[in-house]
């Protein structure tokens, strides 16, 4: 007796090999409570794209440890910086790992 696995796509129901798939992770979606994924031919994702007005913030609030990720468009991210400067107010910012630019230790 043999036992026989089959992959198949969750999108379209294509089957194909282990090494055709792709995972595809969705991790925010109106009524989604959890991350969800599905097995995916790379054809069925060829067509995805970044989105260059979409803007990815994580929060986190006075009091608390935990974080959020907020996403939002570009026009209302940079509607927060006054004069309209929030590339160059980027470019003056501090990494996540690091000091600001310009900063020197020990006064050096």
């Amino acid at each position: 007796m043999a036992y026989v696995t089959r992959r198949v796509s969750d999108l379209s129901g294509v089957e194909g090999a282990e090494s055709d798939f792709a995972t595809l992770t969705v991790r925010r979606y109106p009524g989604l409570e959890k991350p969800a994924q599905f097995d995916v031919t790379p054809d069925e994702i060829k067509g995805l794209k970044d989105n260059d007005t979409i803007v990815i913030v994580e929060v986190k609030r006075p009091g608390s440890n935990d974080t959020e990720m907020v996403h939002m468009l570009r026009d209302d991210f940079d509607a927060l910086a006054p004069k309209d400067n929030m590339a160059e107010l980027l470019g003056q910012a501090r990494g996540t790992r690091g000091r600001r630019p310009g900063s020197r230790v020990n006064g050096g």
